[in-house]
């Protein structure tokens, strides 16, 4: 019985090797994606139960693909770098890597932190689980992996800000997110408490996906609060 199966994104083949025979024989089945592009490709058409992430890829680096996968999913991921500099796992762990391994590791402290991750890895039935790779209310329509939105059938072009708003409050219908709730999650906890700032992209999405954006349909504003969008 397989332990789990865990998507290895890399690209240095003797690190490939000694991973595949590792993991091969502790029982997890294996999955490899060389560069940044098959990784969250492979992760979206079929969700692994953890990804194990080198930073140094070919096509891209290895924080873009984390932010890319955070967009959609919860599922762990371990991060393998040489990259030993404190400001380089800071900002990997709070990009949502679940664990950060400096490469060479240990295969004793590569099995403890994937049992690990793996505990926090969603299963079938449990209300925790993965989040849909598809969002969709009305005509409305968010393909997460793939960073689309439709609007009636009509592809829309967002911004990387505006469709992190997007998702976000799609993510909570009839909820009220306020200014900071806002600017923390899509800005960082150290942007300037600013709400200018979430007008000026409140109101481009809103002319974007809105057909008045006077009065919107989707993304309603909770006057001196924040925005809420439409629960139905």
């Amino acid at each position: 019985m397989s332990l789990g199966r865990i998507l290895l994104v890399e690209d240095d083949v003797a690190i490939v090797r000694y991973l595949r025979t590792v993991l091969g024989h502790a029982g997890y089945e294996l999955e490899l994606a060389e560069d940044g592009a098959s990784a969250l490709s492979a992760a979206a058409a079929r969700p692994p139960d953890l990804v194990l992430l080198d930073l140094g890829l070919p096509d891209m680096d290895g924080q873009q693909v984390l932010e890319g996968l955070r967009e959609w999913t919860r599922i762990p991921v371990v991060v393998l770098s040489a990259r030993d500099q404190e400001r380089a796992k800071v900002a990997a762990l709070d990009a949502g890597a679940d664990d950060y391994l400096t490469k060479p590791f240990s295969t004793g402290e590569l099995m403890a932190r994937l049992r690990v991750a793996l505990r926090h890895s969603p299963r079938p039935g449990d209300e925790r689980g993965a989040d849909p790779a598809e969002l969709r209310v009305g005509g409305l329509r968010v393909e997460l992996p793939a960073r689309r939105v439709d609007v009636d059938g009509r592809e829309v072009r967002l911004t990387p800000i505006e469709f992190r708003l997007l998702v976000l409050l799609m993510r909570h219908p009839g909820r009220v997110l306020t200014h900071k709730i806002l600017l923390d999650e899509v800005w960082g906890p150290d942007a300037v408490d600013e709400p200018h700032y979430v007008r000026v992209h409140m109101a481009n999405l809103r002319r974007k996906i809105e057909v008045d954006p006077s009065q919107p349909r989707y993304l309603l504003t909770e006057q001196g609060v924040g925005y809420r969008f439409a629960d139905g």
